[in-house]
């Protein structure tokens, strides 16, 4: 009988060592390394390796890039276009996609929704945290008639990977969702299921499995307290794609962001709106993300930003008080701090305003996260309009990065900003006068005629303020 190795792994990066290190030469992280014990030398060969329907017994050779046979997958198109939008246009056959997000956001949700909608699929979603009745409880409540809408549909309440590949040698899906990678298990390797080696090991067997019988496979994976997911970084480099899935439960709103796409742009995001009966994919996230105001208010504004590619419009929002104790306070929901410190800095310098003494609230309203430079402007009306209690005027928005010397600098894309700003109703938005057409050559200002809108371009914040506030 062979003896039980065991060897040392980091939690952060999986780099594994033969003895305990309390510093990691990857990564350079403390006190991460952990016992684990490895699988027996008994030469077992994984399932995954000898069932028929993935073994491709061959021998590869190198070949030249031109003498590749090349055929282009159809992708496979989910009834859910914000879904198809960040995957680059739909689900691309023999794909290993990694979801992570916070515990209770909906990534469960979301793929049961999924799998549930594709009836014309043969769809295996394997859980190893739930029992068929819980998921037949939340699939009613999706969808009261869920035995018609989700006839393709199939569970699997397992966690031992030997047992999973025999299921899917038999039913032979067209899709598989794996709920939740930390939770499975290989015989193979004697460490607990979560563990380093687990994930790692399971992860490659399901990505073996995807490559070479074109089955696209998703796997829901879980997050550290740091917001990172949970097992070796390498996970994320084996997988084609990692989503995140993020928002605030405290809001009603979900954005699906593409962090690593080999199959398409990684700078895509979907926005869903979770209620009662799941979640709705939001079409134009401006109009969400934009309050209905009856009366003109200070320190509010609107500002066009970009996330990827795609332009929205967003509601930004700063209270300007006299601080009542030494240290004035300085707090910003949805932007940087840091950031925020520099704006008020140079609204200081350049404009002398005196808010060295004042505390000040930024907020980006449907709880999302913005880092966007071009809302500064916006966000530099918002605290002159709550310090000086003057209302921007209505349907005015911003588009433009502030600089330390208190120039208005250019933003990229600015005409999809401008078009989206048009399309809501806006009346003027305010930009760099510095900016170009995107892929223009001619060095000069793009055509203002073609927009209804009144671009107002502006060279310094002091010039925008004059404008605004007289």
């Amino acid at each position: 009988m062979a003896k039980t190795r065991t060897s040392y792994f980091c939690q952060s990066c999986g780099h594994e060592s033969a003895k305990w290190l309390g510093k990691c030469p990857s990564c350079q992280s403390w006190n991460t390394f952990v016992e684990e014990i490895m699988e027996k030398s008994n030469g077992a060969v994984p399932d995954w390796k000898v069932s028929s329907s993935t073994s491709m017994q061959r021998s590869n050779k190198p070949v030249l890039v031109a003498d590749v046979v090349f055929e282009e997958d159809n992708r496979l198109l989910t009834p859910d276009k914000e879904f198809n939008r960040v995957l680059g246009g739909g689900i691309v056959p023999g794909s290993l996609v990694l979801i992570g997000g916070e515990p209770g956001i909906g990534k469960s949700t979301l793929m049961l929704q999924l799998a549930m909608n594709m009836p014309a699929m043969k769809v295996l979603y394997i859980s190893g945290e739930e029992s068929e009745r819980q998921i037949k409880m939340r699939a009613e409540r999706l969808a009261p008639n869920a035995g018609k809408a989700g006839g393709g549909c199939f569970i699997l309440t397992e966690t031992s990977t030997q047992n999973i590949f025999k299921q899917i040698e038999q039913l032979q899906p067209d899709l598989v969702i794996v709920d939740s990678i930390q939770t499975l298990y290989s015989a193979h390797i004697e460490s607990t299921p979560g563990s380093v080696s687990q994930v790692r090991e399971c992860t490659a067997e399901l990505l073996r499995f995807a490559k070479e019988t074109a089955t696209p496979v998703f796997l829901i994976g879980h997050i550290t307290k740091d917001g990172m997911i949970a097992g070796p970084k390498i996970l994320e480099h084996m997988v084609d794609t990692v989503l995140q899935f993020e928002g605030d439960r405290h809001h009603i709103y979900r954005i699906l962001r593409a962090i690593k796409n080999r199959f398409g742009s990684a700078s895509e995001l979907g926005i869903y709106e979770m209620l009662g009966e799941g979640l709705r994919e939001v079409s134009n996230p401006s109009e969400i993300l934009l309050s209905q105001r009856d009366e003109p208010l200070s320190g509010i504004t609107i500002s066009a930003t970009l996330e990827g590619v795609r332009p929205m419009l967003i509601e930004t929002q700063a209270l300007v008080s006299t601080s009542a104790y030494g240290t004035p306070q300085r707090s910003a929901t949805g932007f940087d701090t840091r950031r925020m410190n520099m704006l008020l800095a140079v609204l200081e310098k350049r404009c002398g305003f005196r808010l060295g003494t004042q505390d000040v609230f930024l907020n980006i309203t449907g709880g999302i996260r913005i880092e966007d430079p071009a809302i500064d402007l916006g966000l530099a009306a918002a605290i002159i309009s709550s310090h000086q209690d003057i209302p921007v005027p209505f349907k005015t928005c911003f588009a433009a990065e502030l600089g330390l010397s208190g120039e208005i600098r250019a933003v990229n894309k600015i005409e999809q900003r401008i078009a989206e700003a048009q399309k809501l109703g806006f009346e003027q938005i305010f930009i760099s006068k510095y900016n170009m057409p995107s892929g223009g050559k001619d060095k000069k200002l793009f055509d203002l005629s073609r927009y209804s809108i009144e671009v107002k371009p502006v060279g310094r914040i002091e010039e925008a303020f004059n404008l605004l506030f007289g």
